[in-house]
């Protein structure tokens, strides 16, 4: 391999021929430092910016041995989210490749229509803490508005996040929460006792109320997880638990239809999910709350550099305290048990 200030040459070896151009150029680009996604490579081809043999490429051109590959990466596209500095949230750990944070309840991850700005991305952004301009997800075509966002918490959820810093730690946090291999713990609270059991189900959109989502489809993802009473209590109230679900997978709003369609036992707090009880006593501290009472307590991956297994904890907010202590007052006088 050589490179110019712009361009990079390749020579096909005996190995590669018969390869398609596309899967060459990522596999040859792997070691560079910004190391490009097979999206990325599709965009420089389809633009016009590699070359084979002397003349623009297609991504399935089948290769010879001595070919000659000229790449011209092309820059990735710019974020269009604005810094904020004004955006709060508690930094747990930062390295060259990846940060992790503890987000507050009410916190936006990444700007989407209506929330433009004021978001985690913004407040990221203002703190200068990606080390390229640009850490977009080229695969997400919505990539340019998250930068370095490998996987989200709802606006109500709490708990502890990883972002990453540049494309290489992107792709590789990407392929560990593809395989689930990320550890993943939440705590929250319900209505009502559900069992400790494993949920394991298909899970897609909601066919009539576009914003839910639902077990109830026939063709959908696989969804799993574990849930493990910690305590419950009945009171004047009600009856309500404080538990640990841990994930094997991580679909959008997963524990909360998990917990509300086949636990019984909806999350306290939750409009969508059914999680407003109906005493009034409870009912007004719900809207007291505002959200879901749910935290990522827990979050375990490998570290893309390095291979360490890393491990970082986060405490419930006072938020959600309150509301165990208000619904479960005999479990906090007792503390409860480790899940």
């Amino acid at each position: 391999m050589s490179a110019s200030a712009e361009s990079i040459r390749f020579v096909v070896p005996r190995s590669a021929s018969g390869s398609r151009l596309d899967r060459f150029v990522v596999s040859a680009c792997a070691e560079l430092p910004d190391a490009p996604s097979r999206a990325e490579v599709q965009r420089w081809i389809e633009s016009g910016a590699v070359f084979l043999r002397g003349a623009a490429g297609k991504a399935k051109d089948a290769l010879r041995e001595g070919d000659e590959v000229v790449v011209t990466p092309r820059a990735p596209r710019t974020s269009d989210a604005v810094a904020d500095p004004s955006v709060q949230f508690t930094l747990l750990h930062i390295d060259d490749d990846l940060l992790v944070i503890d987000k507050p309840p009410g916190l936006v991850v990444h700007p989407a229509a209506g929330h433009e700005t004021g978001t985690l991305v913004n407040g990221l952004l203002a703190r200068g803490w990606f080390r390229v301009d640009d850490v977009a997800d080229p695969d997400d075509a919505e990539g340019h508005l998250r930068p370095g966002i490998v996987h989200r918490l709802d606006k109500g959820t709490s708990g502890i996040m990883v972002v990453a810093r540049n494309a290489k730690s992107r792709e590789a946090l990407k392929a560990q929460f593809q395989i689930h291999s990320i550890d993943r713990e939440y705590e929250a609270i319900c209505i009502g006792a559900p069992l400790k059991q494993t949920i394991a189900t298909l899970h897609g959109r909601h066919p009539i109320e576009r914003m839910k989502f639902t077990t109830k489809v026939r063709d959908g993802k696989r969804a799993e997880t574990h849930v493990t009473p910690l305590a419950t209590e009945t009171g004047k109230w009600g009856t309500y638990s404080h538990v640990v679900c841990r994930l094997e997978t991580g679909r959008t709003h997963q524990i909360r239809v998990h917990l509300a369609e086949v636990a019984r036992a909806p999350i306290f707090g939750d409009p969508v999910y059914g999680g407003i009880p109906n005493d009034p006593h409870a009912k007004r501290l719900a809207n007291q709350l505002g959200r879901q009472a749910l935290h990522a307590r827990l979050l375990g991956f490998v570290h893309p550099k390095t291979g360490e297994r890393l491990v970082f904890t986060s405490a419930a907010p006072a938020d959600f305290q309150a509301v165990r202590e208000a619904l479960l007052p005999a479990s906090v006088t007792a503390g409860a048990p480790s899940a």
